[in-house]
C-alpha cells in the first residue's frame, strides 16, 4: 500500500502490531442521538459478514453495568475487543459518544497499532438536533433532555485532527455511503453479501 493512503485523515496506517494489513478499522463518534449506531448498523448491512460492531453502549452499560467514568474497565475492554476481531481478520466499527478526554488516547493508540487502514469518523450534530433525533427513539421515555444536556459535548473532536467530520445535514444513508466509499469497503449502492 502506498504511504500516502496511511496517512491521516484519509487512512492512519499504525506499527503493525494489530490486525491484518486488509482489515480496516473505522471508528464512529459523536453525542448521544447523533446517529453512531444506525451508522454502525447501516455499514454491517451493507456489507454482510466479516465486519465487527464494538458498541460502547453495548460492553460499557450492557456487558459490564459500568457508568461511563475515566479510567473505567469498559475503555480497555472496548480496545481488547476491536484488537480481538482485527487480529483474525474481522473489519471493525467501534461506535460510541467515546468522550475525547476518556477514550481519546485508547483510540489513537488502537489506530496506530492497527497495520491495515483506520479511519475516524465525528458525527458533528448540535445538541438541538440530538433532541429532535432523540425523540423519535425508544430509548426517549428513559432517558430525559436534562440529562442529554448533562452528557452533551459540543464538537468534542480528538486532538491531532484525526477525525473526517460528518454534519448534521449529513443523512443516514449517506453517511454509510461516505464511509463505504472512504474506505473502499464496497462500492456505494452494492448487493450486501449473505
Amino acid at each position: 500500500m502506498d504511504d500516502s493512503a496511511r496517512r491521516l485523515p484519509g487512512g492512519v496506517g499504525g506499527t503493525g502490531v494489530t490486525g491484518r494489513p486488509d482489515t480496516v478499522l473505522i471508528v464512529v463518534r459523536g453525542p448521544s442521538g447523533a446517529g453512531k449506531s444506525s451508522t454502525a448498523a447501516g455499514l454491517r448491512a451493507a456489507y454482510g459478514r466479516g465486519i465487527a460492531v464494538v458498541g460502547q453502549d453495548v460492553l460499557r452499560r450492557d456487558v459490564l453495568r459500568e457508568r461511563d467514568v475515566a479510567g473505567g474497565a469498559n475503555i480497555t475492554l472496548i480496545d481488547l475487543v476491536a484488537r480481538h476481531a482485527l487480529d483474525h481478520g474481522f473489519h471493525v466499527v467501534v461506535e460510541g459518544i467515546l468522550a475525547a478526554d476518556r477514550y481519546g488516547a485508547m483510540l489513537a493508540r488502537l489506530a496506530a497499532d492497527h497495520c491495515g487502514r483506520s479511519f475516524l469518523y465525528y458525527l458533528d450534530v448540535d445538541f438541538d438536533e440530538t433532541l429532535r433525533r432523540h425523540a423519535t427513539r425508544p430509548l426517549a421515555g428513559e432517558v430525559s433532555p436534562e440529562q442529554m444536556a448533562g452528557w452533551y459535548r459540543a464538537h468534542d473532536v480528538l486532538p491531532g485532527r484525526l477525525e473526517h467530520l460528518i454534519s448534521r445535514h449529513s443523512t443516514l444513508d449517506d453517511t454509510v455511503e461516505r464511509i463505504l466509499t472512504d474506505t473502499a469497503l464496497a462500492p456505494p449502492r452494492r448487493t450486501p453479501r449473505p
